[in-house]
């Protein structure tokens, strides 16, 4: 939205309805497929826009590293200058939130080999590094070139086009403006077919099951019917995220509301069931509901009582406290229930020890 702002001048809620209507319309119709060859391209996209011309240029605009450092607080440069306990909080938030995320996950399955899997995983996070460091040498860069640019929330927001649009000649700003829309429409369009699998593998089985009903979302027999029962989720899910977005004002407070539920609610249950043996599903299911509603609970409460506007969304307590119960809860449930099925525990030990080579049936009853 912001970069269709800048250059257009329209409404922020227009902008993204047509932003959200163009990965909505490729991501239902392609699926998956369509969205590894899109990223394909919007990768290449994305680091020529901000390695090779949105960086050196801002970074040149700015008068290098030490025209930056000459005008700007000594705060910028130190390594904690935001705060030890802000950056302990974006640790536990966003890595272990990536760490857990299924849009991260569904692309790991998606490997031809483990190897892949592997070399994949350690240069993309190798990338995500460098990619965050170059952004944040382009806002320093921004900071100084374009003084004017307000501070405030919709401020910084639009930072990367006005940077695009002023301080690079208007073909490569054209480039770069591509470049941040290839790298928003990869990440939209991944997180999309994430929710729509989990809602309608995992979330819909899981809630018929408490009305004493069952429901098998993988049809086998018409592969057709399965494929547009899965752009039905993917499209009515599309239409929730646009309205979310059009309603959240802020961008860095709908991420860390959305990593916050995410962290708080599936770390401890995911985790636990990847090293505890003793762990069970209901625990994991009551975990991940407890956690979920003490840091979305912790975030309101001190949201109506702060001072300023989002002050309680940027709070360190609601994920501290939505992980210290969600792992309290995981802990006693996992104790008070019957363990899991030592066939079912010997299947799950060979799949995550990578020795499962074979599908060996096991009986519905210990399922």
């Amino acid at each position: 939205a912001t970069i269709f702002v800048v250059l257009f001048g329209w409404d922020r809620a227009l902008a993204i309805a047509i932003g959200g209507a163009i990965v909505l319309v490729y991501s239902t119709i392609g699926g998956m497929w369509s969205i590894t060859l899109a990223d394909q391209v919007q990768f290449v996209i994305k680091t020529v826009g901000i390695f090779v011309l949105m960086l050196p240029f801002t970074l040149n605009a700015a008068g290098g590293i030490d025209g930056i450092r000459s005008r700007v607080e000594a705060s910028f440069f130190q390594i904690d200058g935001i705060g030890v306990q802000t950056i302990i909080t974006y640790f536990v938030v966003y890595t272990l939130g990536l760490l857990i995320g299924q849009d991260i996950w569904q692309r790991v399955f998606t490997a031809k080999t483990p190897r892949v899997a592997r070399w994949g995983g350690a240069t993309a996070g190798i990338y995500c590094i460098l990619y965050g460091a170059a952004g944040a040498l382009i806002g320093l860069g921004a900071r100084v070139a374009l003084p004017n640019i307000d501070v405030n929330t919709e401020g910084k927001d639009v930072v990367y086009a006005e940077v695009a649009q002023n301080l690079l000649p208007i073909g490569i700003g054209g480039l770069v403006l591509a470049a941040a829309v290839a790298a928003m429409m990869s990440t939209a369009s991944g997180a999309l077919i994430a929710a729509a699998t989990v809602a309608r593998a995992d979330v819909l089985p899981f809630v018929a099951g408490w009305f004493g009903k069952t429901i098998n979302t993988d049809d086998s027999d018409n592969p057709e019917h399965d494929v547009k029962a899965n752009r039905m989720w993917v499209l009515g899910l599309g239409i929730v995220a646009i309205l979310i977005a059009i309603i959240t004002k802020d961008v860095v407070a709908a991420l860390t509301i959305a990593y916050d539920i995410l962290v708080g609610g599936l770390l401890v249950a995911i985790l636990g069931g990847l090293v505890w043996k003793r762990g069970t599903g209901i625990a994991a299911a009551a975990s991940m509901a407890v956690g979920s509603v003490v840091t979305l609970g912790t975030m309101i409460v001190l949201e109506i009582n702060a001072k300023e506007p989002l002050e309680g969304v940027f709070a360190n307590e609601p994920i501290y406290y939505g992980l210290i119960a969600s792992a309290v809860v995981y802990v006693a449930v996992s104790l008070l229930t019957k363990p899991t099925d030592p066939a079912v525990m010997n299947r799950w030990f060979l799949r995550v020890t990578g020795k499962d080579t074979e599908e060996v049936p096991v009986s519905a009853g210990s399922v």
